[in-house]
């Protein structure tokens, strides 16, 4: 509306148009790791007439912590019947990752003001928000316990009964089967009773409750030839039925029954008990509210070579990152996404420090003795290039005092609202093994876990030994309570043609792999449940407000 009166040349001005902007659809694009295009995932349902459209549809997506995952939504005022999305009016568009919305409090994320309009001659002018939430699916964290037993099976050795196992399939949307679980072995019985186990809802039916399992009754055999006793199907929602008439089955092998007219079975299979329990996940306590404390340690021991020369592993490139800074990005990105103040305290080990030339194995990269952080990963960026201009690089490389550091901090927070992530980035062989073994053997008790990256040419045989894969890490008689240390060396990710965006989320994908199971390892030791939500957090869905 634009009303008409006398014009005055002194207080004349260009007219303003205002306009009324609708919305009516909302398009999902994701990103592929390590390139730039954008993959059109999923549209919103149109809804006419509004500028605040609730959409109902839902974009499920699989999530995963250790990978950054572009999410980029488009808005559009749909102008026609037309599924070609260029015959709609653009109107603008915002960018996340889903660690983003999952990290925000309560996997709620208000994006105000990232609606950037380009339509009618505004170009770069932000206004409105859209409001993202995100809920993990029931059926990923149901966990079925359940216990069967057998009567009368086929005696199939000749010098004894049998030695019966059962082997669980599901059953997969082209007619094939997936092994999903195996019993034990009980010896020389023909009326065996297998002890309960335990298996995720999602791997007996991928969530599909009338979707087939078959299992398969064995007898099995030391050279690996097992025999085939017989087979029945179920699903899952007959055997939460639980110990009822429905829940015997008969065991049939269909070459004996093709064979012989009389045969009846090969026995039965009864299912004793069958409980489901929710167990919490990841999630679960990251929308409950607990951050992650991510802290950097950087190695400024002399073997790196002379930041100022190229064949430094420090050598500050003026057009790319170098093997530290690749390193400190890759996981510091995606860390970042479920810390809510974005502050992250970094530390340099092996460097001698102005203005005495002290040698010091924990020293601020920011210099400052009283407050370690640093905001951002860029400023811990920034925080690393103005140190190496003022630092000697010197030696040795000792481990301890940093693990100690962040374990003193861990210590203090332990009731579940916190979880600490080291990351050690260095270029060679422990000096202090014996100290850092007992470290970690302490931090292992705490809400923590250590990450360690080597850069580099060196060998690094050593290291494996804290990653605990294998053998538990141990000092003085005293195993670590959890496997909390993840080491990789990054020249095993680098790719080949020069891709650093490849290689950094190569590196982020392994290295962070670990860090949600070490996190639920330490709650469920302390019996630390999630917290409720901070904020209510309906179904999955994309508000738009404009």
């Amino acid at each position: 509306m634009a009303s008409i009166g006398e014009f005055d040349p002194l207080n004349s001005s260009v007219p303003a148009t205002k306009i009324e902007i609708t919305v009516s659809l909302v398009v999902l694009y994701v990103q592929g790791i390590g390139t730039k295009e954008w993959r059109e995932f999923g549209r919103t349902e149109v809804i006419d007439n509004t500028l605040n459209p609730d959409f109902v549809r839902k974009f499920v997506l699989d999530y995963f912590f250790e990978e950054k995952q572009n999410l980029r939504f488009d808005v559009y005022n749909v102008d026609s019947r037309s599924s070609n999305i260029s015959k709609h009016s653009f109107l603008g568009q915002t960018f996340c990752t889903l660690g983003e919305i999952i990290g925000s409090s309560g996997s709620r994320l208000d994006l105000k003001a990232f609606i950037y309009l380009f339509s009618r001659g505004i170009p770069g002018k932000k206004c409105g928000s859209i409001i993202f939430t995100a809920e993990e699916l029931s059926n990923c964290r149901d966990i079925a316990t359940m216990q069967l037993c057998a009567n009368k099976l086929d005696k199939k050795d000749f010098f004894g009964k049998s030695d019966p196992f059962l082997v669980f399939y599901r059953s997969n949307e082209d007619g094939t089967f997936t092994i999903c679980h195996k019993t034990e072995v009980i010896k020389n019985t023909l009326n065996p009773v297998w002890q309960p186990f335990t298996i995720p809802v999602r791997a007996l039916c991928n969530g599909d409750y009338d979707r087939t399992v078959k299992v398969d009754v064995y007898d099995w055999d030391r050279d690996g030839s097992h025999d085939f006793i017989g087979e029945f199907t179920t699903s899952y929602r007959e055997l939460s039925r639980g110990q009822s008439q429905f829940n015997v089955y008969e065991v049939l092998n269909p070459k004996k029954k093709g064979r012989k007219k009389k045969y009846v079975n090969s026995g039965t299979v009864t299912l004793l008990s069958f409980k489901v329990e929710s167990e919490y996940t990841f999630v679960d306590f990251i929308r409950g509210g607990t951050q992650l404390n991510f802290t950097v340690a950087i190695d400024f021991t002399a073997s790196n070579g002379n930041p100022s020369q190229p064949t430094s592993l420090h050598y500050m490139n003026p057009y790319q990152l170098n093997a530290y800074a690749m390193a400190l990005k890759a996981v510091g990105e995606i860390v970042q996404d479920y810390d809510s103040d974005k502050l992250f305290p970094a530390y340099g080990f092996g460097a001698k420090l102005p203005p005495d030339g002290k040698i010091s194995h924990a020293f601020p990269l920011n210099s400052d003795c009283e407050n370690a952080n640093c905001v951002g990963i860029e400023g811990v960026l920034e925080a690393y290039y103005d140190c190496l201009r003022k630092v000697q690089l010197y030696g040795p490389t000792n481990f301890a005092p940093v693990i100690n550091q962040v374990a003193q901090c861990a210590s203090e927070v332990t009731d579940g609202s916190q979880y600490f992530v080291l990351l050690i980035i260095t270029d060679g062989v422990i000096s202090d093994m014996v100290q850092t073994r007992e470290a970690v053997v302490t931090a292992a008790s705490l809400p923590m876990s250590v990450i360690i990256v080597g850069v580099g040419p060196a060998e690094f045989d050593a290291m494996e030994e804290l990653d605990g894969d294998e053998v538990r890490v141990s000092s003085r008689g005293r195993a670590a309570e959890r496997d909390i240390v993840q080491f990789v060396p990054f020249r095993d990710y680098i790719d080949r043609s020069g891709n650093q965006v490849l290689s950094m989320a190569r590196l982020a994908k392994d290295v962070l792999a670990e860090i949600p199971d070490q996190l639920l390892s330490f709650m469920k030791s302390r019996g630390i449940e999630p917290r409720p939500a901070l904020s209510p957090s309906p179904t999955p869905q994309i508000n738009v407000h404009l």
